[in-house]
């Protein structure tokens, strides 16, 4: 299974359970053109094409112009994509788990390169900042749905 960069300098692992059937955290997660709508961290975002395995999508977050590759996606459950963005290769991995009436949702990236060698504590922080707002913006998106 492809999987992030479990050696990488900074790996960081949130999770959080949201009171909101899978299939609708996964569609609000997956439709990338509306991430703007509801992830206040990203200024714009989009897909070209469908949803696939080899993918890519244009995203803007943070003052980062990013381009991301899909790596693997099981759909409903898992859905993998990096890519290099201003020197830092990122792999972002994220599963959407059945947890009673809601949903548990694991994210885990991985960051290496230059920059984040020159200073792993502050781009560790700046990840997991990134990635717990990412998941409440998405847990709320989702329970108000």
């Amino acid at each position: 299974m492809i999987d992030i960069d479990r050696t990488a300098p900074v790996v960081v692992r949130h999770e959080i359970v949201v009171a909101a059937p899978p299939e609708t955290v996964w569609n609000l997660h997956t439709a990338v053109d509306a991430w703007p709508a509801w992830n206040t961290g990203i200024d714009e975002a989009a897909l070209n094409g469908p949803l696939r395995e080899g993918a890519t999508f244009t995203w803007l977050t943070h003052g980062l112009d990013i381009t991301s590759t899909v790596r693997a996606l099981e759909p409903g459950h898992r859905v993998l994509w990096g890519g290099p963005a201003h020197g830092i290769e990122g792999e972002h991995v994220w599963t959407f788990l059945p947890e009673g009436d809601g949903t548990r949702v694991v994210t885990e990236e991985s960051w290496a390169g230059p920059p984040v060698e020159a200073d792993p504590e502050g781009t560790r922080a700046a990840l997991d900042a990134s990635l717990t707002a990412w998941l409440n913006d998405l847990k709320t998106a989702a329970e108000t749905r």
